[in-house]
């Protein structure tokens, strides 16, 4: 297993009575993307917050590759990029002096400043816009921006809050193709995004969060094995007329989702059997798959507030395979996220 790059210990933190972060643990590694993830104020941003060092928790410990961000800030903000889910302030600046500047607090000369900010321009899509107030650019195209400044200290850990936010298709799969870059290059990557597709096909590791509590790795895993929808097509064969045929060859019960025929499998084992039954059956299969991602599956499960507790010798929680939930946006008091060098 890689080093961690990101490490935390029974972090807490409180805005006045609200319990925003309650218990959180986890672990990033280098040359791993991480995914966080869980529902609307289930504390994703704070976190990331605290992470970034521009809160302080109330109890518990963070190092990032091994910095205190809260004892020695700048030590910590050298190794760390990161984007908020909103561009900030400078919004009279272009894009370019946008990174400039940005380099320039970083303690980069002038000109190096500025040949890195071309670079990353032409990196993230905006040299068409280098020369645009950052504040008439769309919202993908702020956080584009909001990336490119991000990386423009070439930091070892990256904190990424809802990071295609806006973007485009293209976009979107850029942004998948760098992260996978960053990971290979050793790099610490945690995503936060309420896109769980986009986590899906990105993530190494999942970290679920709900009410301000990582949720514990047996709690998960009893949701990510439990039965999840698969999508059935028959060629030729309306659904509703398809459905009493694939429930006979199966011998479980099938029902309607519009065009598609809806079975539950506890397994992926279970689905392979069951479309060698189907097509021994002689049925026409034209489409097979699963209808939800392992992540928006485990999320789903999870949201029941139901699944069995974790036995008493369950492991401590922390990062995940990726088979759970995603996010979505704020849930701290809005902080404008700045991090000077």
């Amino acid at each position: 297993m890689t080093s961690p790059g990101i490490v935390a210990q029974g972090v807490r933190r409180s805005f006045g009575e609200i319990q925003a972060v309650r218990s959180v643990t986890l672990q990033a590694h280098a040359g791993r993307v991480t995914g966080l993830v869980g529902p609307n104020g289930s504390g994703k941003t704070t976190l990331l917050l605290m992470l970034a060092s521009l809160l302080a928790p109330d109890a518990g410990s963070i190092r990032i590759e091994g910095v205190d961000p809260v004892t020695d800030p700048h030590a910590a903000r050298a190794l760390i990029g990161w984007m908020p889910d909103a561009l900030g302030a400078w919004g009279s600046l272009t894009s370019r002096e946008t990174l400039v500047v940005t380099g320039q607090l970083y303690g980069m000369p002038k000109p190096v400043a500025a040949a890195r900010a071309e670079a990353l321009l032409a990196e993230v899509g905006l040299t068409g816009l280098a020369d645009s107030a950052a504040k008439v650019l769309s919202r993908g195209q702020k956080q584009r921006l909001g990336l490119a400044r991000a990386l423009v200290h070439e930091p070892r850990v990256l904190l990424l809050d809802e990071p295609a936010s806006g973007l485009d298709p293209q976009a979107r799969i850029d942004l998948r193709v760098l992260l996978r870059r960053f990971a290979a290059e050793g790099r610490t990557v945690l995503v936060s995004s309420h896109i769980l597709s986009e986590l899906e096909e990105v993530v190494d590791d999942a970290v679920f969060l709900l009410e301000g509590e990582t949720v514990d790795t047996r709690r998960v895993e009893a949701a990510a094995r439990r039965a999840r929808p698969w999508r059935v097509r028959i060629a030729g064969a309306e659904a509703s007329a398809a459905a009493p045929q694939i429930a006979e060859a199966l011998g479980s019960v099938a029902r309607v989702d519009r065009r598609d025929v809806i079975v539950d499998f506890e397994s992926d084992e279970a689905a392979a059997r069951a479309l060698h039954a189907l097509v021994s059956a002689g049925l026409a299969v034209a489409e097979f798959a699963a209808a939800q991602g392992s992540l928006e599956h485990t999320f789903l499960d999870l949201g029941k507030g139901v699944p069995p507790a974790a036995p008493p010798d369950a492991a401590p929680p922390g990062a995940l395979p990726p088979t759970t939930l995603p996010e979505a946006s704020a849930d701290r008091p809005d902080a404008d996220e700045e991090v000077a060098p």
